[in-house]
């Protein structure tokens, strides 16, 4: 679910003002979803992208390994165009960033309980582009999409202050894996030290990502 409890508290209004909708169980963690997940199994799973212990990435992965059946909703305040794809990979069925939730979540929730996957209309647009082969401004890959989930977390971690022994606490990793995500970091990137990595790490945190 969500970490933050004022933004569960309305996702729970919005689902229970629907006469056929039901929320069975909200979490703060991935451990606690992955418990309630244990009985009864839901018809779906809203899941956020920012959870304490965990990437949403890493727990849509671990729910689809226990539960390859059950759907899966992201919601997140994460920009759609670098993420959604990520999500969709790891097995979830449809995206919905917490800006537009109020008017879409709904429709998203439903969509994908009907078996659909749920997009933007925007975001559609760009992966039907990206399948078909064509150019354009919207077409063009962002440095930071080369990047692999695990690394991107990294990355992210860093944008927020993070010295790499607290990202390897975080993440349960060593210093040493750390340390080797971060050079590949900087080679994607083409970044020639640390301090270029920060600097554009915070930069881009900064902007919302």
């Amino acid at each position: 679910m969500d970490d933050h409890p004022v933004v569960r508290k309305g996702i729970v209004q919005l689902i229970e003002g629907e006469s056929d909708l039901q929320v069975c169980a909200e979490t703060d963690s991935a451990a606690a979803t992955l418990e309630a997940l244990d009985s009864p199994l839901p018809d779906l799973v809203i899941v956020d992208l920012t959870l304490s212990g965990t990437s949403g990435l890493g727990l849509i992965k671990d729910i689809k390994a226990r539960h390859p059946q059950l759907p899966i909703l992201v919601f997140s305040m994460h920009d759609e165009s670098l993420y959604a794809e990520r999500a969709l990979r790891a097995g979830a069925a449809g995206y919905i960033m917490k800006q537009e939730a109020t008017e879409h979540i709904v429709e998203a929730i439903r969509q994908v309980l009907g078996g659909q996957v749920y997009l933007s209309d925007r975001m559609a647009a760009r992966l039907l582009h990206r399948v078909v082969g064509r150019t354009g401004t919207e077409g063009q890959p962002s440095p930071i999409e080369a990047l692999t989930d695990r690394e991107l977390e990294v990355f992210q971690l860093v944008g927020q202050g993070l010295s790499t022994r607290q990202i390897a606490e975080q993440l349960f990793l060593s210093v040493k894996t750390v340390e080797t995500h971060l050079e590949h970091i900087k080679t994607k990137l083409g970044l020639e030290s640390g301090r270029e990595l920060v600097r554009q790490a915070v930069r881009w945190s900064l902007e919302g990502h």
